[in-house]
């Protein structure tokens, strides 16, 4: 297991844990203050503790190396344990309506509220911090196992305030009502960020394209250009769990050796890895360059030029994509 699968594993492991523990917190806030409003977010706790045990094996599996049946490794699972967290979050915000809508029907008398309140908002306060720490360090890792629990945990918070603004309304000015109210607005934003990260896993799942991690490598590899490298062109990303797989052609002087093509290719490779760190895979294509290439070359000491240089092509995230030399109409 690598060193950031590890760390993932590890912080997974501790989500995992707490989310038992405050779940066993808001079960016994309920029980003392028989408040539906508190069971409703004690049962939107289930599902942190499903998806953090989801999660946890999620990113067990993407550790493990590759093998004969899986050549790009077991990252991929990590896009499933999102969408199945993203559609429990969704679930959870469909119960929190229900919840609430019975009890706008049949208000019940709550008992002991300030314990229930003080209860509740650790727990919160709790969920918010894990969640942010998920958060960064799943963008650190680039683990999208653990952003997915970080926003699931921060969802969990936003619901408990909700609930908690209901019940000090209520502490108040005993409109029973209130509660209900408010869960039903959060319960909305909850659905959504359901929706948000189920909708994130399947892109993930599809390979569609990232367009603010392209144009990150995009605009990193043009600073990084060297005069050798003519044109990059028909450059995919894929990413495999916290692995991301860049796919590229590159065009080099056509008189190159193989030494020398392959000094081109390992200081591009060098680049990225010391940009993006040890979790790139890089596979470079050489295309060697052709007569209309002279047009866009700025090499200064190339022995067989046919025609001058007129200007350089920045590279964009157009046509970096594109499967066509630069400058080439075929």
């Amino acid at each position: 297991m690598s060193t950031q699968a590890n760390e993932n594993f590890k912080f997974q492991r501790i989500i995992a844990i707490i989310g038992i523990i405050l779940f066993l917190v808001k079960l016994y806030a309920w029980y003392q203050t028989n408040s539906v409003a508190i069971l409703t977010d004690a049962l939107e706790s289930t599902i942190n503790v499903i998806a953090g045990l989801i999660g946890l094996y999620s990113l067990y599996l993407s550790s493990l190396p590759k093998d004969h049946n899986h050549p790009y490794g077991h990252g991929k699972v990590e896009f499933i344990s999102a969408s199945i967290e993203g559609a429990l979050i969704t679930i959870a915000g469909v119960v929190i309506v229900y919840e609430a809508i019975s009890e706008l029907q049949n208000p019940k008398t709550i008992e002991k509220l300030d314990l229930g309140l003080i209860l509740i908002s650790l727990t919160a306060v709790i969920n918010y911090v894990l969640g942010f720490f998920a958060i960064q360090k799943g963008k650190k890792n680039n683990s999208l196992a653990l952003i997915a629990s970080g926003k699931h945990l921060q969802t969990d918070t936003y619901s408990t305030i909700g609930i908690i603004i209901g019940l000090v309304i209520l502490y108040f000015t005993k409109i029973s009502w209130i509660d209900s109210v408010t869960a039903l607005i959060f319960a909305g934003f909850i659905i959504y960020t359901g929706y948000k990260i189920v909708r994130e896993s399947i892109s993930g799942i599809m390979d569609e394209t990232d367009e603010l991690l392209l144009k990150e490598v995009v605009d990193f590899l043009s600073e990084e250009r060297r005069e050798n490298w003519i044109d990059l062109h028909n450059l995919r990303i894929i990413k495999y769990g916290s692995t991301l797989h860049f796919d590229c052609h590159m065009t080099v002087p056509w008189y190159f050796n193989i030494e020398e093509g392959h000094k081109e290719v390992d200081a591009l490779e060098d680049a990225v890895k010391n940009h993006f760190g040890d979790r790139i895979e890089l596979f470079v294509h050489l295309d060697a360059c052709k007569e209309y290439s002279c047009n866009i070359c700025s090499k200064t000491d190339c022995p067989v030029r046919k025609h001058p240089f007129h200007e350089k092509i920045n590279w964009t995230m157009q046509n970096v994509s594109l499967n066509k030399k630069h400058n080439s109409n075929l």
